[in-house]
């Protein structure tokens, strides 16, 4: 664990994103759930390792993420196609299924082992940043509409209700569970105060969750995931509770919000410009079909 976050914290210095998405690396701090496996490249020559790959179970597909240690990246044609061998072989063992192999602006090394691994180019999440506060007008809009916080040991069932039923067939927001919910508020960054959620009476009809990063170069808010109940759409509750998180971020202080969205997701992506997001990078999935291995 400590040498795989070592690699972790030098591969985040070297790109200025982080490797491994916050199911990953819960699965690699705490164990993982059932189909976690995590693999492991030595160099005899070096103390640190130089590639690491991990594969983890999620709602409808796998995830993967492989990392080679910035010195040795010009023998990345080396060390990572074992590593993506291993893990999709993993995969086969465990039954197969639907791949997720996430890229922060991948290269031609990356499209080369995507297509040796018989993986092709899919999703493309955008990440989007406008500065805050928001336009006092903005924020004003909003006076009326009314977020109460979430409240620990008591909303979990309520929340995973909504979030279920919005996002039931997101691979990474969707499916979650109350041992799921429980390792985000363990987390240090985890604040119920910046978690809103808004009640329709007795019904929770929406929510958004906030994240304060205060380990980047400069204090960064994230609008973390915005959801609102399916039979609650259409009442304009997203783009309120996206303001309601905004002027939150920025009472903590937040020069910058930040959020991702996946790039075919029109309706969000119109709600974010509309309050002057910005493009700010994209990540990239190369996918594929990975067949259940004969007995």
């Amino acid at each position: 664990m400590d040498e795989v976050s070592d690699l972790i914290a030098d591969a985040w210095r070297a790109d200025g994103a982080r490797p491994l998405n916050d199911h990953l690396w819960l699965d690699l701090r705490e164990g993982g759930r059932t189909g976690f496996a995590g693999i492991i490249a030595r160099d005899d020559s070096h103390s640190h390792i130089v590639g690491y790959c991990q594969i983890s179970r999620g709602h409808e597909s796998w995830s993967l993420d492989l990392i080679v240690h910035p010195h040795h990246r010009y023998d990345s044609m080396e060390i990572a196609p074992d590593l993506l061998r291993e893990a999709l072989d993993i995969v086969a063992t465990e039954g197969g299924g639907h791949v997720h192999w996430w890229v922060f602006e991948p290269n031609n090394v990356h499209r080369q082992l995507a297509h040796t691994a018989h993986l092709h180019p899919g999703r493309q999440l955008l990440q989007m940043r406008r500065a805050l506060p928001l336009p006092e007008d903005v924020t004003a809009s909003i006076a009326s509409f009314t977020t109460l916080p979430f409240r620990p040991a008591t909303d979990e069932d309520a929340w995973l209700t909504v979030n279920n039923a919005a996002f039931a067939h997101h691979p990474e927001q969707g499916g979650w569970t109350h041992e799921t919910i429980a390792s985000r508020q363990k987390e240090s960054w985890f604040d119920p105060n910046g978690f809103l959620m808004h009640w329709d009476k007795e019904s929770l009809s929406g929510f958004c969750w906030t994240k304060l990063h205060t380990d980047t170069e400069t204090t960064m808010g994230e609008i973390y995931v915005v959801a609102v109940h399916p039979s609650a759409a259409g009442k304009g509750l997203g783009y309120k509770l996206t303001v309601a998180g905004l002027h939150h971020l920025a009472q903590q202080g937040a020069p910058v919000a930040m959020l991702y969205v996946d790039a075919d997701n029109t309706q969000a992506i119109s709600i974010y410009s509309a309050l002057g997001f910005e493009i700010h990078h994209r990540e990239h999935a190369f996918v594929g079909d990975i067949e259940a291995s004969q007995p």
